[in-house]
This record gives C-alpha cells, structure tokens and sequence, in this order.
C-alpha cells in the first residue's frame, strides 16, 4: 500500500505539472514543473513521507535500465551526432560546470545557514 501512495503522489505532481505548462502554455516541461511542485511539497512539509521515500528508493534501483534507450540512440545516431560534436561537447562541458557551480554554492548556503557544530 505504501508504494501506490508514493507512486500516486508523484504522478499527481507530475500531472498537476502537465497541466500547468500546457494550460499557460509554458516552455518548461510538465515533468519539469512536477518536480518543483513536488519539491515545493517537501519543503512545506518538512520531510519526506516514508511511502514517498520507499517508492523513491525503488525507482533509484532501476534508474541504469533508462540509459538503455539513450545508449542505443547514441549508437543508432553517431554519424549525425560526429558532425556536431564540438556543440554538443562544448554544451556538456559548459552545463556540466554550471551545474557543479550552482551545486557547491547551494551546499555553501545550506551549510551556513545550518550553522557550525551541526553538520554530519
């Protein structure tokens, strides 16, 4: 019972975020949206709900089987993807770093905000 309700929690963020982008006609994905209303959910609530948490971890386990799918496109696609690969490597580079910026400067403020003495 507690993985339906993990699993209905999130395919409602993820249908509510469906309907917010095309509703008001966004240019961000639903599942994008779904996330954040998911995550403005968790923040709200303070933590996470063991039901979510079980569903989370089971999915997480088979998260290698979706790479299946890319890795064959990469296959079936290299000649198209080899005569743009500088975009696409500049892209990774550039949005890799980006990431790992924003990353260490959210973990920067999160730290200072838990103060000293109380981190793990």
């Amino acid at each position: 019972m507690p993985l339906i309700m993990g699993m209905s929690v999130l395919l409602a963020c993820q249908f509510a975020g469906e309907l917010l982008a095309r509703g008001l006609e966004l240019p961000i994905p639903g599942p994008v949206l779904g996330m954040v209303i998911l995550l403005a959910g968790l923040v709200i609530r303070g933590k996470v709900p063991s039901s979510l948490r079980l569903t989370g971890e089971g999915l997480l386990r088979y998260l290698t089987l979706l790479f299946v799918p890319a890795g064959v496109g990469l296959m079936v696609h290299a000649r198209l993807i080899g005569m743009d690969l500088l975009p696409i490597a500049v892209t990774l580079v550039v949005s890799t770093a980006l990431t790992l910026a924003v990353t260490g400067w959210a973990l920067e403020r999160l730290q200072r905000r838990q103060g000293p003495g109380s981190g793990a």
